[in-house]
Formats: structure tokens, C-alpha cells, sequence
């Protein structure tokens, strides 16, 4: 049985962007954040390397502004750059008087760097742990505000559009079992607007550093607001809000890579720290590739350690490491408490060990095309954080810079719905009626699931030409397909429902990548190595199931 109600805003997700903007929304009406598990459980709260912000006045904003346009590689849109870094020291002071707890020396914050950086400028909480302080500080915050509610463990299957504006979404209570439909438990939420905060998708690719959470379901309801529950990627596409950016995935350089143990994610400050790489030879070898070492950009640290490790064949490849065993002048375990405790769970140490490394899919630069406000081009939808793109990162996020932007754009973004003051409408009852997945829907799901992630990462993962990315095309089309016939039979379930957004944000990748025929940022085709400045120093627009346009913001 369904049900409906009524609330001003509705959040989804409960990451550093959604709490900022609920608190935010909380000072003019009642406000839903709606989580797929326990409010905690976030990309927020994974990030280790901590969170760049210059508190030294305006030479040190204009600096940090410089580093991140010169690591998104020329595709930076400068309005929004500029608003992430003169109004993060604000943001930053804020969340301090809220009760998060930097690490301090000598009574003052504790700076550290990393790569592309050019001073110190990090800010870290009990070593690396900073998502999980922001996370603590911002949840104890929004939970005390009697106008802000929580849905755990709720999925939202669907954003209702009435009249070509989003008037509210319908949601599934999972009751903490993925796979496990509850009668009596979907409700349609009427809202003035929505705000989708849901982070990113790392769960596209078969090695990420992201939770289990992150499987893209805000781009993919944003981008296929309105259309029938049976959309695939051959028939029956209705377009929402458009994509930007797709293509330009950031595949972490440095994750933890033993066999049968997740890609657990090494952060970018042990290299801040002084830790090199080497090859199976045991050879430094980042001379050869960037001046800056060790602490070059991401995606050229991310490509030389594919580079590195690359054998005769996928099954003969080579290992790479991280070598900190000549960083002397500070305590590791101190330093590192949570890297270093999961490293002794594998026999590893950081001061002893040389630590066998690989890249893994980390963070989206691309997602929901928003202005420097958080609108969308759907009215009544927003969007903030890792889910959003308004051009900050360029093709290549500087390191530690997410943080600040979920604080940012989700206090801007916020402003923007109180601003717009639509007014509330009923979005009516859900519609039509589910049935629960067989063991055997199950199964086969999580094989569907399995085989769309293989693709991604052997086919658009950080080496890409013409050729691997139609036959990523092939395999997500076979993945949609088989999605399509357990929906044709009305089944649902939360593992469905991300199963499908998998799907989406898979095929807006891929359609960018094979669009972008040149190589920048974290998006490198072997087949077009060099930038193209003339045709392409442009944004990529994924609108439907319209051609891949390019924009210049």
C-alpha cells in the first residue's frame, strides 16, 4: 500500500552538500534529507586527505584559485572557481563553530600539502579521517534542528514532473535489506523543490575507492526525470535535466591492491607527506613524467601508474608501490591512524612496507549541469556536491577540493530554492504496484550489476579509444536489456533501482568519452592523445538521448 505527504524541501542524500543545504533550508520550512542507508553513511564520510580551504587573505585565495584552474587542465569554469575559494574560509569558520574538530600543532590549524598544490594548505581531522569529522559535526547539527527530518535506509525510485517542474519524488523504505520490498512502505513526497545531493557513482567501475553507496541514482533520476519505469537505453527515453562533464572520471592514483581485498584508498597525503612510487623494478620513476614528481595532478599520477604497471597481458601485469619507508621526522600510525590500522589488518606497515598500489575510480567531475546556484536546467530541481557539475573541477579535480565544494554549492544551492519560492504542490499518489525480487531475480541482478562494472573499468577506464568505448557500449546496452525484463515484470527493489542507475550514468560516460576526441584531464584517449584547445576547450552537454553537444561557459 502507498501513501503520500507533504514537506517544503526535500534533500537527497546526507553527505557534507545535502546536511549544508538542509540547515540552510531549515531556517524557512520543514526539510526531508532522504538517505539509502544510516545518515553516516556517505561519500563525505570515506574521504581521508582532508579538506583545502586559504585562511591567509586574499594572496592566498587568489592562489588557491590559480592552482585549481591550472589542475582542471583548461576546462575550469572561472565564475565558479572563484566562488569556491573566496567563500570557503566562511564556510569553513562556520562548520568549525559547529563543532568540528581540525587537527591542530602549537595551538594553531594544521596545514599539510598535496599534489598540484602549491603551499600547504589542507586541513585534516584525527589524521585522516576529516569526511568522517564533517560528517559527525554536520549530522549532530542538522539532528538537533526540530525543522529537519531524516528517511534512512530510502531509496527515491523517481522525481514526480508536473507541468515541466519537479513537484516532488517517490520513495521506497528498504527497511535495511536491499533486496526486500515491504508492502505498505512507498510514499510520494510532495515538495516546493528538490535538491539532489547524492554524490557520485563510483559503484560504475569493478575498482573504486567509493562506499557501496555510490552508484549514481541522483544524475540518473535527474537526468530521466519523468520517464516511464520501464526506460531502457534503446527505447522510450524522455529527457530531465541535461548532464555536463561526463566523461571526465578521476581514478584515484593510490589504492590498496591485494588480491581479494577492496580497493581501499591510500590518501594523497602520504605523498604530501614524502612518499615516492616505484615500479616492479624498484625504480622512482615519476621524473619521466611530470616535474612535479609525486605530487603531480591526479590523472597524470593515475596514468603513469598504469603506464608502470602494464604487462604483456591484463593477467601479466606488474606491481607498483608506495614507498615510505625513508619518512623519518614524523609518527605514521600517528599521522595515519585509520590507514595504518586497516594496512595491519593485511601484515602492512607504512614505515616497514613497500605498499602494492593500483588506480581505482574515486571521484566524478561531471554530473547534473548546474549554474553557480545549484539550478538545474529542470525547474524545481537543484543539485550540489560530487551529483552536480558547475565547471569547478574542470576536467581534473585539485586534491582535497570536494569538501569544500559540497559546503559551498550546498549553502548556494540552498539559497536558490528559498530565493525561487515555488510553491507547493500535490504531486498525487504513486503509482502502480511493485512485487518483490525472486532469489533467483537476485542473482541474476547481481550478476548484471558485475558484468556492467568489468566494462566500465576494462573499456572506459583511464586508457580509452574509439574502439574499447563501443564495445563499453555493447555490454551496457546487453546490462540494460536484461535490467529491462525484470522491470517489464514490475519487480523492484532498492539493488534494482541502483542497478538502473548504474546503467544511465554508464551510457552518459560513455557517449561523452566517445564525443571528446581529444585527451584532457582524466579523460585520455589513446587514439587522440594530444588537447584540442580549438574544438574542445568546451563542456560536454548529455541531454536524452540526444548527440553529445559541446558548450563554452
Amino acid at each position: 500500500m502507498a501513501a503520500s505527504s507533504q514537506v517544503d524541501f526535500l534533500v537527497m542524500g546526507a553527505g557534507v552538500a545535502g546536511l549544508r543545504a538542509a540547515v540552510e533550508l531549515a531556517r524557512h520550512g520543514e526539510v526531508l534529507v532522504v538517505t539509502k542507508e544510516s545518515v553516516a553513511e556517505s561519500n563525505t564520510h570515506y574521504a581521508q586527505g582532508g579538506i583545502a580551504v586559504a585562511m591567509e587573505g586574499d594572496a592566498d585565495v587568489a592562489l588557491h584559485l590559480e592552482d585549481t584552474v591550472n589542475a582542471g587542465d583548461g576546462l575550469v569554469y572561472r565564475p565558479a572557481a572563484e566562488a569556491l575559494v573566496a567563500e570557503g574560509p566562511v564556510r569553513v569558520a562556520e562548520l568549525i563553530e559547529w563543532g568540528a574538530a581540525f587537527d591542530t600543532e602549537a595551538g594553531e590549524l594544521l596545514r599539510t600539502r598535496e599534489g598540484a598544490h602549491s603551499l600547504p594548505r589542507i586541513l585534516h581531522a584525527n589524521g585522516d579521517a576529516t569526511g568522517a569529522e564533517i560528517s559527525r559535526s554536520l549530522v549532530a547539527f542538522a539532528r538537533v534542528h526540530k525543522r529537519i527530518r531524516f528517511a534512512e535506509w530510502t531509496t527515491v525510485t523517481g522525481l514526480v514532473v508536473s507541468d515541466g517542474r519537479v513537484v516532488g519524488a517517490d520513495l521506497l523504505n528498504c527497511d535495511r535489506r536491499p533486496h526486500r520490498v515491504p508492502e505498505l512502505d512507498r510514499e510520494r513526497v510532495s515538495a516546493r523543490c528538490v535538491l539532489i545531493a547524492a554524490g557520485g557513482a563510483g559503484q560504475v567501475y569493478s575498482d573504486t575507492t567509493n562506499p557501496a553507496v555510490a552508484t549514481g541514482d541522483g544524475i540518473a533520476l535527474s537526468a530521466f526525470a519523468g520517464a516511464p519505469a520501464d526506460w531502457s537505453s534503446s527505447v522510450g527515453w524522455k529527457a530531465g535535466a541535461a548532464l555536463a562533464d561526463m566523461e571526465f572520471y578521476q581514478f584515484h592514483p593510490t589504492a590498496l591492491s591485494l588480491p581479494g581485498v577492496p580497493r581501499f584508498l591510500l590518501s594523497e597525503a602520504l605523498r604530501g607527506e614524502g612518499a615516492i612510487l616505484l615500479n616492479d623494478r624498484g625504480e622512482r620513476f615519476m621524473q619521466r613524467y611530470h616535474p612535479l614528481l609525486e605530487l603531480a595532478p591526479r590523472d597524470v599520477v593515475a596514468r603513469a601508474i598504469t603506464r608502470e604497471g602494464m604487462g604483456p597481458t591484463p593477467a601479466e601485469s606488474r606491481v607498483v608501490h608506495l614507498d615510505m619507508r625513508a619518512v623519518k621526522d614524523i609518527d605514521l600510525r600517528h599521522r595515519f591512524p585509520g590507514i595504518s590500522a586497516f594496512l595491519a589488518q593485511h601484515g602492512l606497515d607504512l614505515a616497514h612496507d613497500l605498499i602494492p598500489v593500483r588506480p581505482a575510480a574515486h571521484y566524478l567531475m561531471g554530473g547534473i549541469k548546474t549554474d553557480i546556484f545549484g539550478r538545474t536546467t529542470l525547474p524545481g530541481l537543484y543539485a550540489a556536491g560530487e551529483a552536480a557539475c558547475t565547471g569547478v573541477h574542470g576536467a581534473n579535480r585539485l586534491a582535497s577540493n570536494s569538501l569544500l565544494e559540497g559546503l559551498v554549492f550546498g549553502a548556494r544551492a540552498a539559497q536558490s530554492m528559498l530565493d525561487d519560492a515555488f510553491d507547493l504542490q500535490t504531486a498525487g499518489e504513486p503509482e502502480g504496484a511493485f512485487t518483490s525480487l525472486t532469489s533467483s531475480d537476485t542473482a541474476k541482478l547481481e550478476e548484471i550489476i558485475a558484468d556492467l562494472q568489468a566494462a566500465m573499468w576494462a573499456y572506459a577506464g583511464l586508457l580509452r579509444d574509439e574502439s574499447t568505448l563501443r564495445q563499453g557500449f555493447t555490454a551496457q546496452q546487453a546490462c540494460a536489456a536484461a535490467l529491462d525484463e525484470l522491470t517489464a515484470q514490475g519487480k523492484a527493489s532498492r539493488r534494482l533501482a541502483e542497478a538502473q542507475a548504474m546503467s544511465r550514468v554508464a551510457h552518459a560516460i560513455l557517449a561523452s568519452a566517445l564525443a571528446r576526441t581529444e585527451s584532457r584531464g582524466a579523460h585520455f584517449r589513446n587514439d587522440f592523445p594530444h588537447r584540442d584547445d580549438q574544438n574542445f576547450r568546451k563542456h560536454s552537454v548529455f541531454t536524452g538521448n540526444q548527440p553529445v553537444a559541446f558548450e563554452a561557459w
